[in-house]
């Protein structure tokens, strides 16, 4: 950041992160950039605005919207972000010639929002434009496709994901597919299929970062044992702390490691302790129990008496207290179990519905969460790793391995042949 932002900056980080850390925050964030693994503000943008989202004031005063978004411009500037994934999601139960084409709509919102405010953003490919840009004073923007399903069992999609910027791709969302199990689904596959590990193989080819959130365990691994480049989590948390399967394995985190990868830290409440997990499930159980429609529920087809009833239900199970301290704890476990190299933040802001920890509210608060590492005894040099260091370190050993995979011709199987054997 150059000097001229950092003072502008300075006064709210002042405010948000305790003495003596601010400053020492500011020193960090001046020669690392800070690297968010997942933001899915273009996809909340294009879901809440509708073709407003062409044309809406993206500076200021987000959180003043309807339903708050957890960024804009002037809080990213607060947060002194240097950098971030930008999440390209759309639904899975969407048609695959649909899911593809919001996939170039929400590639291109995101390229838009860089043109619109070029003195804020940039696009970036590799590490070293990250750097570049940062040191620009703006904020490296990167793409990151949040589901295999959005490539329609096609390498050549993936090929033209990566053609138009994105730099990695998360191989499952939330339903397992053809080629891959997903971690929140019922398992077919025992992780990856033979295409499965195609893409992963094209992936490595082209440069692109392969991305584990989501996945079932048994993907994670298979995932790991063919990747030749680092693997990301890109927005992921420690399973030995809250036994949710979107989160991570002490084994798996020793296999991170041994890979050279990083798993980035989600904030997201329900991946953070078992207390709200356990809430949560509860929550969505009651829903049920009340009304599911066309046959179920106490009060079905009543919905007010529903909503009262629930209303009800939060009264007497208030919510659990999820904090900024939580999130420590995951950095400060995976920290432990893989290394210090290994770990990195992907908050998953705008993708929560504005459920958050306490302290961590939006892009404004990253400062307040490496001051807590701080004031537990981490060194500035460790801090550097988590905010940026360690994402970029993974991005240059990607464009190596695809360097040195340039000889080899784009993949052209595809996922009926390879996998025939095994249906």
């Amino acid at each position: 950041m150059n000097r001229a932002l950092l003072a502008c900056a300075l006064p709210m980080l002042l405010a948000a992160a305790p003495s003596p850390y601010a400053a020492r925050v500011a020193h960090v964030l001046k020669a690392t950039p800070l690297i968010d693994g997942h933001n899915d503000w273009a996809e909340s943008l294009r879901g809440r605005e509708g073709e407003g989202r062409w044309t809406l004031d993206l500076r200021a005063g987000l959180d003043g919207r309807p339903i708050p978004y957890n960024t804009d411009i002037a809080r990213l500037r607060q947060g002194m972000v240097g950098g971030q994934f930008w999440s390209v999601w759309v639904d899975s139960g969407l048609p695959p010639l649909e899911q593809v084409k919001e996939t170039l709509e929400q590639i291109d919102l995101v390229k838009d929002i860089v043109a619109r405010y070029p003195q804020t953003f940039a696009l970036a490919r590799t590490a070293d434009d990250v750097r570049r840009i940062h040191k620009s004073g703006r904020i490296a923007s990167m793409i990151g496709v949040e589901g295999g399903n959005q490539i329609d069992d096609s390498l050549s999609v993936l090929r033209a994901y990566h053609d138009l910027g994105a730099g990695y791709l998360t191989l499952t969302h939330s339903k397992t597919i053809d080629w891959a199990d997903s971690a929140t689904d019922d398992p077919r596959h025992d992780g990856l299929t033979p295409f499965g590990e195609a893409v992963v193989h094209e992936l490595n080819r082209l440069g692109m970062l392969v991305d584990l959130s989501h996945v079932s365990e048994a993907t994670m691994r298979g995932a790991l044992r063919v990747s030749q480049a680092p693997v990301i989590f890109s927005h992921s948390s420690a399973r030995a702390l809250d036994d949710h399967p979107r989160d991570v394995s002490d084994d798996v985190l020793k296999l991170v490691a041994a890979n050279g990868g990083v798993v980035m830290v989600n904030f997201a409440p329900s991946y953070l302790t078992e207390a709200h997990r356990h809430w949560g499930a509860d929550e969505a159980a009651e829903k049920v129990r009340l009304n599911a429609p066309p046959f179920g529920g106490l009060y079905i087809g009543q919905p007010a008496k529903a909503a009262a009833a629930m209303a009800q239900w939060h009264r007497d199970h208030p919510e659990p207290r999820v904090t900024l301290g939580d999130v420590a704890d995951h950095i400060e476990h995976i920290a432990r179990v893989a290394g210090i190299d290994h770990v990195g933040i992907g908050s998953d802001f705008d993708g929560v519905d504005n459920s958050l920890p306490d302290g961590l509210t939006d892009v404004s608060t990253y400062p307040a969460l490496l001051a807590e590492l701080m004031r537990r005894g981490w060194s500035d040099d460790a801090v550097a790793k988590l905010a940026g260091g360690n994402i970029l370190r993974v991005m240059a050993r990607a464009e190596a391995v695809a360097a040195a995979m340039q000889g080899e011709l784009p993949g052209t199987a595809t996922e009926a042949a390879l996998d025939a054997a095994k249906r």
